[in-house]
């Protein structure tokens, strides 16, 4: 008997756990490879997660609701039970049971750890299983061991979830301030309160007077807050703006759209557009597809692309195509269409989600008509796509110089100052709006 462990995978560049919806294999049961293992939800998707071999499952190792670390095991096969070659002989039984004892051990005590080395905090005495997240929810909001108790759960084994928790958290009542000469009730026995890691840099605290609503972060949001924070602790950002001709680009999409929409069953949008003048010039300026290591600059050979896409949520995902200068402009708009459609509601995979090396966003479609955006860690670049606007436009021909009506917009090119200085983030952003300018307006598509 080969046994192979079936590790939970990295879903997204900043993603360090998944939550597990739903096994679609029990134990006994012959999977194949590739195929469809378990559903998985993070705080950017959910999606199903392949299995990695083929055979026989022998032991699930996290349940339905359990929120699992990348890299830490989930489940074990047998490789060789599928094709029955496999005696099931005592010794071999032996080694799958203590290969699963040893792994519950260690999940066990890295809960543990997690649970009680969190400033001295002790579990709640109610014999429930907590997991990692739910305990750092927990001790963020202040939630003392006995409360935490009594929270009702609707996992496996009344469990309390993620979901319960924030429930509870939408409809807990705050607790009046205690004046100063008023001694506060002692803590039940045997329990002890679960406070919050200070912070090395406090924020001063915000009055709560007058007419106001306060909503909690989802932990989307959470995570978007840190990372747009450390972005801006880690590369000094400098923003370049462009102002691009576009009415070539407008007048074809105008021209071809119906019939595209007719034959495709699908639109076209300026994106795929953006995206093929982007990787055209990446191409002419490859140390814009670039991150930073320490001392080292490494530049990336592959050209893949995220782009901006607002969910359902008002959240933010940038689902990544990768080899965007592979594809042609129906194979950019078809791609795009089914990147920006999934990830809006959540259902990309873990692959789409990371690998990028250059982002860009389009914040023209909310009227915006230039920005200054923040960067994709560890990527050098983004660039912003403003609104198109008709503006008065000096236009150069043969008999002189005339004023015209021209569809104009602006480009707004942030980028790490660190490697990338002013003359290579002009230049880049400005042959971007070169390749924009020169669209043929005669294409086929």
């Amino acid at each position: 008997m080969a046994l192979v462990e079936i590790i939970m995978p990295k879903m997204g560049e900043s993603v360090m756990e998944g939550t597990i919806l739903k096994w679609l294999k029990s134990v006994g049961e012959t999977v194949e490879q590739d195929e469809p293992l378990l559903e998985i939800a993070t705080d950017k998707v959910d999606t199903e997660v392949p299995s990695t071999h083929s055979g026989v499952i022998t032991e699930l190792l996290a349940q339905e609701g359990d929120v699992v670390q990348v890299g830490q095991p989930i489940a074990i096969l047998d490789d060789q039970g599928a094709d029955g070659s496999n005696t099931g002989s005592s010794t071999t039984t032996n080694t799958l049971a203590a290969t699963a004892a040893a792994i519950e051990t260690e999940v066990a005590q890295a809960v543990s750890t997690v649970s009680t080395h969190n400033n001295g905090s002790e579990r709640p005495a109610d014999n429930r299983f907590y997991s990692p997240l739910v305990m750092s929810i927990a001790q963020a909001e202040n939630i003392s061991a006995a409360e935490l108790a009594n929270i009702a759960g609707s996992g496996n084994g009344q469990r309390v979830t993620k979901k319960d928790i924030l429930a509870y958290l939408a409809n807990r009542q705050q607790p009046q301030t205690t004046p100063a000469s008023v001694a506060a009730p002692a803590q039940p026995a045997n329990t002890q309160p679960i406070r919050p890691t200070p912070s090395p840099q406090v924020a001063p605290s915000v009055s709560l007077q007058g007419n106001i609503e306060i909503v909690e972060m989802d932990r989307m949001r959470k995570i978007i807050a840190q990372r747009m924070v450390e972005s801006k602790q880690i590369s000094p950002h400098v923003t370049t703006f462009v102002e691009a001709d576009v009415t070539n680009i407008v007048l074809w999409r105008n021209k071809v759209k119906d019939a595209f929409k007719k034959r495709e069953g699908e639109n076209i949008t300026f994106t795929p557009i953006f995206l093929e003048a982007i990787a055209k010039a990446i191409k002419d300026f490859p140390m814009i597809n670039a991150s930073v290591d320490g001392d080292r600059i490494i530049i990336r050979k592959d050209i893949n692309i995220g782009m901006a896409v607002a969910t359902a949520d008002g959240n933010l995902i940038v689902p990544v195509l990768h080899g965007a200068d592979q594809y042609s402009l129906l194979g950019l708009s078809k791609r795009v269409n089914d990147l920006a459609a999934r990830g809006r509601v959540g259902k990309l995979k873990a692959d789409e989600l990371s690998g990028g090396t250059y982002t860009m966003s389009n914040i023209g479609g909310f009227g915006n008509e230039m920005g200054t955006p923040i960067l994709v860690q560890p990527q050098v670049a983004i660039m912003a796509f403003g609104a198109i606007k008709k503006k008065p436009a000096v236009i150069e021909t043969p008999t002189g110089d005339v004023i015209g009506i021209r569809h104009m917009m602006y480009l707004s090119h942030a980028y790490d100052h660190r490697i990338v200085d002013g003359a290579l983030g002009g230049q880049f952003v400005r042959r971007v709006a070169d390749y924009l300018e020169a669209f043929d307006i005669n294409r086929e598509i």
